[in-house]
């Protein structure tokens, strides 16, 4: 009698390291994420998680030293439940995951970069990059790979907003769809203004993701009311590194175990081929 074979999804994990359940996307969510390359959730967190994160980024910025060397980081105090939250453990599982070298107790992808920013009036940095991801080169890890009824978004970033954000002040800016663009993104994207660009605004509190497959860019900050407070992570497959970024190890070793399988390291060499002359 032949033996029903179980689909490997049932390796993923169903909770994150605070026992939460993982929160897939929705039907229309995976859609339009797969169709578009980015995707922008509105009011994630509770206003008291906002307050209590925006002060610690704050702190972080101007008075590290005020912040316990083990939580001294943008994964670490209040910002530590974020890199696993439950929407983003249910993306990844759907988009990024590698499902066989997953189980309930660790997770089949990798936090492999993160950065804060705190961008006040006039701040820019308008600089077009990334597109075409569909047919880059296997391990440049800038791919985003499809087959009928799945698909995987290679390095993928994901942007918390911590304060309100403006469409048109200085959100994130993409060339919609061009993650599977067969052609170079025309000249007229070297203008901030170009009707090409797309955009969004969100209450604080808002989560975007993004494949890096997608050409986008940051662009000038006009907002007068507020800055931009958002933390940047960025994730990638067990067995691929991009970014030469590491947590700080006093953060890492006061992790949930579940969580420290965020980092866990990948192997790399340079070959050195030596030939006889």
């Amino acid at each position: 009698m032949a033996t029903a074979t179980l689909p490997l999804t049932q390796y993923l994990p169903t909770t994150n390291a605070d026992g939460l359940p993982a929160v897939p996307f929705t039907e229309e969510q995976r859609y339009l994420f797969d169709t578009r390359g980015w995707l922008a959730i509105p009011g994630v967190l509770s206003e008291d998680d906002i307050v209590e994160m925006r002060d610690f980024c704050r702190r972080l910025k101007d008075d590290p030293e005020s912040i316990p060397e083990h939580e001294r980081s943008t994964v670490g105090g209040p910002l530590q439940k974020l890199t696993d939250h439950p929407l983003v453990v249910g993306f990844m599982n759907e988009f990024v995951a590698h499902a066989s070298l997953a189980n309930e107790d660790c997770y089949g992808f990798r936090l492999e970069g993160s950065f804060l920013t705190i961008r006040g009036l006039g701040f820019n940095n308008f600089g077009p990059h990334g597109g075409s991801g569909l047919l880059n080169f296997p391990g440049n890890s800038h791919t985003y790979h499809v087959a009928r009824g799945s698909a995987n978004s290679g390095l993928t970033r994901v942007v918390w907003e911590l304060n309100p954000v403006q469409a048109g002040k200085g959100s994130t800016l993409f060339l919609t769809g061009s993650h599977k663009a067969a052609f170079s993104a025309p000249k007229s994207v070297q203008d901030p203004n170009s009707p090409l660009w797309e955009t969004y605004s969100c209450p604080a509190g808002s989560v975007l993701f993004f494949t890096e497959a997608i050409t986008h860019t940051g662009t000038e900050w006009t907002d007068e009311e507020n800055d931009r407070v958002a933390l940047f992570h960025c994730y990638n497959t067990v067995g691929n590194k991009w970014h030469k970024w590491e947590p700080p190890a006093p953060v890492l070793a006061a992790m949930n175990p579940k969580r420290q399988t965020l980092f866990r390291g990948v192997y790399c060499q340079d070959n050195l081929i030596k030939r006889d002359v």
